[in-house]
């Protein structure tokens, strides 16, 4: 399995020195997501600081672009770090994509299927040589001149990997993207009675297919650091929780319920008071909660015949050694 970290979005935008130190400690992938800060240009400048690390997006957002759009961005970062960008991309939620990006928002399985393969139709005209004639229902590409051809890229195009939820998204990836994103807000139970019987029934057979998980952690070398990172973990369980296509996850544990006590206190702006409505069951469902030194062994029993590379979520201050020891034991822990 290989090992992943996550560079934070919420605070510089400069993202050299996280990544430089990253790939100093080992890491496989670097990842960045589209949230104060723009992905592409995250990585790009990740990847002058770097040169062995895989640098993603996790995720950008597909329908706040054309595909013309990104596919010259991703070209760019993918020329620039010599062939390894892995290009991860995500729907967002209708309210962003209208209400925050002023974009076009129906369908969004069948409008990301179209994406996908428009991205596709563009590279093979550059790389290939192939003319662009690309006639969807929701993207038509139709026009490439020399003066807007880059031409073939050296390090081919990018991997796209494909973020999702719920099943229809989730069997697009399967059918058209090199690999998926797993959203944190998942749980084991999900992932094998969801998400891989929907993957495959993109794609039968899923060797060679990355399976991207991001599993949320609580972990501590104290009781306090433990406390700490019990209530970060449950607000933001509670947060995804409160997001209406995210409720698919809690229902089929029984937990719709849950799912609308938290939309409407979201609702209402109180933020503060959600996290104490997830209670042990539900902390334990979606997130591993362990001492440092075994946390490595439950997240393989979890997830290691399912996930080809992991992230860990640890949406709480957590020192950087910690993360560096359970990446390592994660490494070295047979998979059972």
């Amino acid at each position: 399995m290989k090992i992943d970290t996550q560079v934070s979005m919420t605070g510089s935008a400069d993202s050299r020195p996280a990544a430089a130190e990253a790939e100093r400690a080992g890491y496989a992938a670097v990842w960045t997501s589209e949230v104060t800060h723009d992905p592409f240009i995250s990585v790009a400048l990740a990847a002058t600081a770097t040169g062995r690390v895989e640098l993603g997006t996790a995720i950008a957002v597909a329908f706040a672009r054309s595909p013309m759009t990104t596919a010259v961005q991703a070209n760019d970062v993918q020329l620039l770090s010599r062939g390894r960008l892995l290009l991860g991309l995500g729907s967002q939620i209708r309210a962003h994509i209208t209400r925050r990006f002023s974009m076009p928002w129906s369908h969004p399985a069948a409008r990301m299927r179209e994406y996908i393969l428009a991205l596709r139709a563009i590279w093979d005209c550059w790389h290939n040589g192939v003319k662009l004639d690309f006639r969807g229902d929701f993207y038509s590409h139709t026009l490439m001149t020399p003066f807007f051809n880059p031409g073939p890229n050296p390090y081919g195009a990018p991997r796209v990997l494909l973020a999702g939820v719920g099943e229809a998204m989730t069997r697009v990836a399967g059918e058209v993207a090199d690999g998926f994103l797993c959203h944190g807000f998942t749980t084991e139970r999900y992932l094998r009675e969801v998400t891989v019987p929907a993957l495959t029934q993109g794609r039968a057979d899923l060797a060679g297919f990355e399976v991207c998980g991001s599993p949320l952690v609580v972990t501590g070398r104290t009781e306090e650091e433990m406390n700490q990172a019990r209530r970060g973990v449950r607000e933001q369980i509670a947060f995804y929780g409160s997001t209406p296509a995210y409720r698919p996850v809690l229902e089929l544990h029984g937990w719709g319920a849950l799912s609308e006590e938290l939309h409407t206190l979201s609702r209402q702006g109180r933020w503060q008071q959600m996290g104490t409505l997830v209670d042990d069951q539900v902390l334990d469902a979606f997130a591993v909660t362990a001492e440092p030194g075994q946390v490595a062994a439950e997240l393989l029993r979890r997830y290691g015949d399912i996930m080809t590379r992991m992230t860990l979520y640890t949406p709480y201050a957590i020192d950087a050694a910690v993360t560096r020891q359970i990446a390592a034991d994660l490494q070295s822990e047979p998979v059972r």
